[in-house]
């Protein structure tokens, strides 16, 4: 802007001092002449009086500048908005509510001004982002909006002379449904078209009803174009002759023999968010009939029209001609075989990897030659290398240069649904073995530690073999805590669930992860208002915590990669977020995953600061033995125990992570609503805690019939008890145990306990306890196994039932024959 035009009653007032200038120097000029300046007065004020009318009437004629804004009108901005279908809404900078159309305040109400809208804490939450961003950058857009049943797309902009309003555009998004758009080219232009060039058009729904045909269709099966055949049994109008010709039933032989091209009507995009059907019965089907003696009219214009019928639907279509050449690819078939939408390349094998382009060569080959026919070739394409797709072929006559008919499905969704299977699969097969693997190592490490505790009963501190067998037995131990881990991952541990509040949880561990952290990193801890409560084993979720706190520590003090996945960490430290939140139906159903199901959960979530997990090791993690720390300085059990433990608790754990940002650890419990059975055994644990227990009078000493297959862990546990004063009949299985107890009984003689193994073969333990108890109903079993307590009693459904973990040492044996005799 210039000096001028902001001022521009500069120039007039200057003119105005130039003329007066000048009057006065005439005026002076005249005295001087005439010597009377009573003459020159006059004159001066003369020409001055003349000077200020000129001017008053210039004025005058001047054109009146107006303000270059008026004050805002909000009728006419109302007036403005109304039109169209968009639900449209002004706020200022203070977040109220200035100006809204009817058709707003028709589905949103005016009770509140964007973003707080009666929508879900997800969608509130994006809305609020989306309006920061709209004050700072002058435009947002959020693409999906779910209001009730309705689904819009919001656009928000910054406008006013001071940018101090939000313009908040809600348009509806219109989906129509593939079948509809088939249906509608089947009734109109198209379907017309490709009926003059003598192709029959039907639309068939699954259960084989047609919803819509074109005209040469009624013609040839009913004889009368305008018929409308809309609900008739497809089928119905077609016979087949020995030869398996289709002939139409009206012409019979005497016809011509058609042939159908089957294309499944099912959109591409809804199948890749999975709400297509996924049983091909149950999708609509489109039929292209072609007569096989000819017929069909100019076939230099079959192409045409051929193509913008293709080229409109929603389905992955494609024609190659006789030489395997591209005549044309809808932008369906291009996106789903990952290609650029300008344009398909020159043949089919161009789309697909080195090892796969003959046999897709050949494929085509074979049906452009042929006599006609359908059928599938599984490729992998060149955008996804990794992952098979099928590729629909069919062979075509009559419509000129056209010879295949090319049909891509788009499985992306199949395929990762079939690679979460494998996945499952492995996981189940592996944990099945680590629990094996587990069970034996534990009849192993019970008969070392056994013999420990025997060798350590001979010798007494100081002696030269005192300390070895120590060390013997503390490293049996370390090996039995590993075993432990592994029967977490299997999900095959004793737990012990409580109902609990993760807060509680998270507050007795909190300062032991201060420690355990160190100063480097900073803890902090949050909690969520309202959480449900929890059933869970609180030591095991406190070792959880424990086991993901090791990681992140690792991952950002460079003690080890931790959860880095080979990127070294920092060694600046960082800090550990321990989150507990309420997620409730509404916020599962938002987040769209298969694999949570809908309903409430508290969440714990672990999130750390470290370099992050590489996305080729992320999908590893929770496998046993996988590590990402150097060697010597972890055993790829952490996450796997941490997954055995949610899992086996009912929750599910997820990980996200991006390289360089962190890494974050989020655990869903479902909420645990009490029951009746719930508040009973609390009841009665309360009561069991107040009053004595009573048992029956026990002096010590018995007998007792020792049941197990493994020769070393019988032997120790035989040479225990019997140094506590026990009588022991020992037997290496199930049949053996039952005829000890059958030779006692005939003798006279009655057994006070059996302690058994749980799997033996032949006769395994249980087996052998129901076969007891048809002889002894009062007497108690004593089972000893590696497997989980919990996993046991759910299996074994016998009264009086007790459980011993492996491995145990001389004391724990004894002490819980013991304790079984004064129960009884």
């Amino acid at each position: 802007m210039t000096a001028d035009a902001a001022a521009p009653g500069a120039p007039r007032w200057r003119e105005r001092l130039l003329v007066a200038l000048a009057v006065l120097t005439s005026a002076l000029l005249l005295w001087l002449a005439t010597g009377q300046p009573v003459m020159a007065l006059a004159y001066a004020g003369g020409v001055g009086c003349l000077a200020i009318a000129l001017d008053l009437a210039l004025r005058q004629r001047e054109p009146v500048e107006t303000a270059d804004f008026a004050p805002p009108d909000w009728s006419v901005t109302h007036a403005a908005i109304e039109r169209g279908e968009d639900a449209t809404a002004i706020i200022d900078r203070a977040g109220r509510l200035t100006c809204a159309n009817a058709h707003f305040a028709e589905c949103f109400g005016i009770g509140a001004a964007p973003p707080r809208l009666a929508l879900d804490s997800a969608q509130n939450e994006a809305l609020e982002d989306a309006a920061r961003a709209a004050w700072r950058d002058g435009q947002a857009v959020i693409e999906q909006i779910h209001a009730g049943s309705r689904e819009w797309r919001l656009e928000i902009s910054r406008a006013g002379r001071g940018q101090d309003f939000l313009i908040w555009r809600f348009a509806p998004v219109m989906r129509r449904d593939a079948l509809d758009e088939v249906v509608a080219h089947v009734c109109g232009k198209v379907g017309k078209a490709l009926g003059r060039e003598g192709i029959q058009v039907v639309a068939v729904a699954p259960d084989g009803r047609i919803h819509a045909a074109n005209a040469l269709f009624a013609a040839r099966a009913l004889g009368d174009a305008d018929a409308d055949v809309a609900g008739s049994d497809f089928v119905g109008y077609f016979s087949a002759d020995e030869q398996e010709r289709i002939f139409y039933a009206r012409e019979g032989n005497r016809g011509a023999s058609v042939r159908m091209l089957h294309v499944p009507i099912a959109d591409p995009d809804a199948v890749a968010t999975g709400t297509a059907a996924a049983d091909p019965a149950q999708t609509a089907s489109l039929f292209l009939l072609i007569d096989n003696e000819g017929g069909v009219g100019d076939t230099r214009t079959g192409i045409p029209q051929i193509e913008a019928l293709l080229s409109r639907l929603p389905l992955g279509l494609a024609m190659t001609d006789r030489d395997g050449r591209f005549l044309f690819a809808n932008k369906a078939f291009l996106r789903a075989a990952g290609h650029d939408e300008s344009g398909p390349p020159p043949y089919p094998s161009d789309l697909v990897i080195r090892e796969d382009k003959g046999a897709l060569a050949d494929a085509v080959r074979r049906f452009a030659q042929g006599s006609g026919g359908a059928g599938d070739v599984a490729v992998r394409l060149r955008a996804a290398p990794e992952d098979p797709v099928s590729l629909s072929l069919a062979g075509v006559r009559g419509l000129g240069e056209g010879a295949v008919i090319l049909s891509l499905k788009d499985s992306s969704e199949e395929t990762r649904l079939k690679r979460e299977i494998a996945q499952a699969t492995k996981m189940q097969a592996v944990g099945q073995l680590a629990g094996g693997v587990a069970h034996d190592f534990n009849n192993v490490l019970t008969a070392i530690i056994g013999y420990c505790d025997l060798m350590l009963m001979r010798h007494t501190p100081g002696d030269s073999d005192y300390d070895d067998i120590q060390q013997i037995r503390a490293n049996s131990n370390r090996a039995a805590s590993l075993t432990r881990q592994l029967l977490a991952f299997s999900r095959q541990q004793t737990l012990r669930p409580e109902v609990l509040q993760l807060p509680d949880v998270v507050a007795e561990i909190s300062t032991l992860l201060k420690r355990l952290l160190g100063e480097k990193i900073q803890l902090d801890v949050t909690h969520d208002r309202g959480l449900g409560l929890v059933r869970a084993d609180p030591v095991q979720l406190e070792q959880v915590l424990l086991n993901l706190a090791v990681n992140a520590r690792d991952a950002m003090t460079g003690t080890g990669n931790g959860a880095s996945g080979g990127i070294p960490a920092t060694k600046g430290g960082g800090v550990l977020r321990l989150k507990t939140k309420k997620v409730t139906a509404a916020d599962v159903r938002a987040m769209k995953s298969e694999i949570l199901p809908i309903g409430d959960y508290t969440a714990l979530i672990v999130e750390d600061t470290g370099h992050g997990i590489p996305p080729a090791q992320i999908g590893k993690i929770f496998e046993p033995f996988f590590t990402t720390k150097e060697k010597g300085k972890g055993t790829g059990l952490g996450l796997s125990t941490v997954y055995g433990i949610v899992k086996q608790s009912g929750g599910f754990i997820f990980a996200e992570s991006e390289v360089g940002k962190g890494t974050r650890f989020s655990i869903y419990f479902p909420v645990h609503v009490p029951d009746a059975a719930d508040v009973a055994e609390a009841a009665a644990a309360a009561s069991a805690a107040k009053l004595p227990a009573r048992r029956k009078q026990w002096s010590g000493g018995g007998r007792l019939l020792l049941v197990e297959d493994e020769d070393t862990v019988r032997a120790v546990a035989e040479r225990a008890l019997v140094r506590q004063g026990y009588e022991v009949t020992t037997a290496s299985d199930g049949e053996d145990g039952l005829e000890a107890l059958g030779r006692a009984i005939s003798a006279g003689e009655e057994f006070d306990l059996v302690v058994s193994d749980v799997v033996m073969p032949s006769m395994d333990g249980p087996a052998m306890a129901r076969e007891i108890r048809n002889l002894r109903p009062d007497l108690p079993v004593l089972f000893m196994s590696g497997y989980a307590e919990e996993q046991l009693r759910r299996e074994i459904d016998i009264p009086g039932m007790y459980f011993l973990a492996k491995p145990f040492s001389v004391t724990q044996i004894c002490t819980a024959v013991e304790d079984v005799l004064k129960a009884r």
